[in-house]
């Protein structure tokens, strides 16, 4: 088993430390290590192209994983209070939310979006006022957010609740008791026993979106973003710059993920 279990980790991790190896190299080929040198890495930071894709990525991570924050937060609170068998029905659509291929979701989205779009254009060439140009809905920023959002709103509800689940009945009972509102009973005591978990949603959220290509690629217009940008490279050939942001990104995930982590573990010791 141990031999097993060593052969696993090596199959996993191999390819990606031979990539943050490579993308120390000092010549032009990614399979040719040629010598120490972080010059690939100052190469791709100054890449206008990996910039613009760069802020694309962290504006749509942002925004999805607030919005994912919030209403999954809500979302969460409120389905606390369901019993029987409407919450089996809420519980296998939320799991199946995060279950389902990210190519079923990409595509999904897409026939979606353009369906409401092709209503919804014609309505506002309507009734927009005839001395101004009417705005047309298309893919881009907005249809990154919307489906990012709804990919990882699914994760914070399964966070949130499971922190719920852990919490004493007695301490909301002990605060109507006092005359708590519901929504002071929330605010004063839910919310901040809450909190850790939350912080958590939004971090995986984050790290998700950001690193997201497939759901992406089938919504995001012409709009670039930084794993649309590495497969689109990577199409004319591996180089070593392509291999430092790989490792960047890399290094940032695992950073976020084991924030989210002790984040979750300090929340359940407190």
């Amino acid at each position: 088993m141990r031999f097993y279990a060593l052969s696993v980790y090596l199959f996993l991790y191999t390819p990606i430390a031979i990539i943050a190896l490579f993308s120390f190299n000092a010549g032009r080929h990614a399979s040719q290590f040629q010598g120490f040198s972080t010059q690939w890495y100052g190469r791709a930071l100054k890449n206008p192209f990996v910039m613009d894709a760069l802020e694309t990525s962290l504006l749509v991570a942002l925004v999805s994983a607030t919005l994912a924050s919030v209403l999954g937060t809500l979302a969460a609170v409120g389905l606390q209070g369901i019993r029987g068998p409407a919450r089996a029905v809420f519980d296998g659509i939320i799991y199946v939310a995060v279950m389902i291929p990210g190519i079923v979701i990409g595509i999904a989205t897409l026939i979606a979006l353009v369906t409401v779009f092709d209503v919804l254009n014609p309505w506002l060439a309507t009734l927009w006022p005839a001395a101004g140009q009417p705005p047309s809905l298309s893919m881009g920023i907005g249809s990154l957010i919307a489906a990012h959002t709804m990919f990882t709103m699914a994760l914070v509800i399964i966070i949130v609740r499971a922190r719920l689940g852990s919490l004493e009945q007695a301490l909301t009972e002990a605060s109507a008791d006092l005359y708590a509102t519901p929504f002071g009973t929330f605010r004063q005591v839910t919310l901040p026993l809450i909190a850790p978990a939350i912080l958590a949603g939004f971090l995986l959220s984050f790290t998700f979106s950001f690193d997201d290509f497939i759901i992406a690629f089938f919504v995001a217009g012409s709009e670039t973003t930084l794993p649309i940008y590495v497969f689109s490279s990577i199409r004319r050939g591996v180089t070593p710059e392509i291999n430092a942001i790989g490792t960047m990104v890399m290094v940032a995930s695992l950073l976020l993920l084991i924030v989210a982590q002790l984040v979750l573990r300090r929340g359940q010791r407190r």
